[in-house]
């Protein structure tokens, strides 16, 4: 990549869409900041890709406005060379190689051919870059939706389930390219479900339900909102579950206990050395215990039912978050 780039923000003031009676997005407001990766995390069906696309430009929103840099996409002088994004890899004509589909759009953004060589070998397609991209896995499809991203050296990422496809190796690969790509000054915006990932790559998170913004800002600053947790799994989880929001005559009763879907208990406000001791006090077996908050637990805090405490207004942390930046 040349130099260092000088990331521009995303802005999302007022969002909103709808399509016929459905409502896709709904009053969204967020900024992603240059120099970060931020994680944008939602489930299924919770206006993720709409709202890219909308700041791309591909779609209109019925309400509000989306700027990079303080312009729409369509007002900015070049586009490619400004943002790129990959919102479905498998967008690539079949007969074409690798090399040839960087060419075509290489030509088409007005950037040099040497960025296509440079881009193969970066993205490890080098030895793959004269194959018809019909032959391609998934993951060695993403691989080339990155590298047609990055044909402009764009200042602004927007990259929809990026790691879709890749294997662990790959996942890690991943990884290392968009912390790299962050700390040369870029906005990278990611979504993904694959949280335990996400966790290792994203400085700030956007988690949007039912096209709402829920919270925004640094995970740090969710992090250290959120209670302590303690995960625990036992074959006797009901039982454990109701004693742990009892208590006992020795010690208190948990705040909040949450079954999660994998069958583990999520206990809020006992330390693990009093829930070990409780499942022993009343007999019960554990097979896991441990303390700690992780992205998944968050999420699904955040995008279910019960915010925790002082996130259940996302303008708070919308608003911190805003004010460190």
């Amino acid at each position: 990549m040349s130099g260092r780039p000088q990331g521009l923000p995303i802005e999302v003031g007022g969002l909103t869409k709808r399509f016929g009676h459905v409502r896709a997005v709904e009053d969204l407001s967020f900024t992603v900041r240059p120099g970060v990766v931020t994680g944008f995390l939602g489930p299924n069906g919770a206006g993720k890709t709409t709202t890219m696309r909308m700041v791309l430009g591909l779609v209109a929103p019925t309400a509000g406005t989306a700027t990079i840099g303080g312009k729409r996409y369509a007002d900015l002088p070049r586009p490619s060379a400004t943002v790129g994004a990959v919102l479905d890899a498998s967008a690539v004509h079949p007969g074409h190689s690798a090399r040839d589909h960087l060419h075509i759009y290489r030509t088409m953004g007005g950037h040099p051919p040497e960025r296509v060589d440079r881009l193969l070998t970066r993205l490890g397609l080098d030895r793959a870059a004269d194959r018809r991209t019909r032959t391609f896995s998934t993951g060695m499809r993403q691989r080339l939706g990155l590298a047609t991203a990055l044909l402009g050296d764009p200042r602004v990422l927007l990259l929809d389930e990026p790691g879709n496809g890749l294997d662990p190796e790959g996942i890690a690969w991943l990884r290392g390219l968009l912390r790299g790509l962050a700390a040369e000054g870029r906005t990278v915006l990611v979504s993904s479900h694959v949280l335990s990932e996400v966790q290792q790559i994203v400085d700030d998170v956007v988690v949007i339900r039912e096209g709402r913004l829920v919270a925004a800002g640094p995970l740090a600053e969710i992090e250290r909102l959120s209670p302590g947790t303690v995960l625990v799994r036992s074959p006797d989880a009901a039982a454990l579950r109701t004693a742990l929001l009892r208590g006992t005559a020795r010690g208190g009763a948990a705040d909040r206990v949450d079954l999660m879907p994998d069958g583990t208990l999520c206990v809020y406000g006992l330390a693990d050395s009093a829930v070990a001791d409780l499942a022993a006090a009343e007999q019960l077996r554990v097979y896991g215990l441990s303390a700690g908050t992780s992205l998944e637990q968050l999420f699904l805090r955040l995008a279910g039912d019960g915010a925790p405490a002082g996130l259940d207004r996302p303008s708070a942390l919308t608003d911190e978050g805003r004010n460190r930046r």
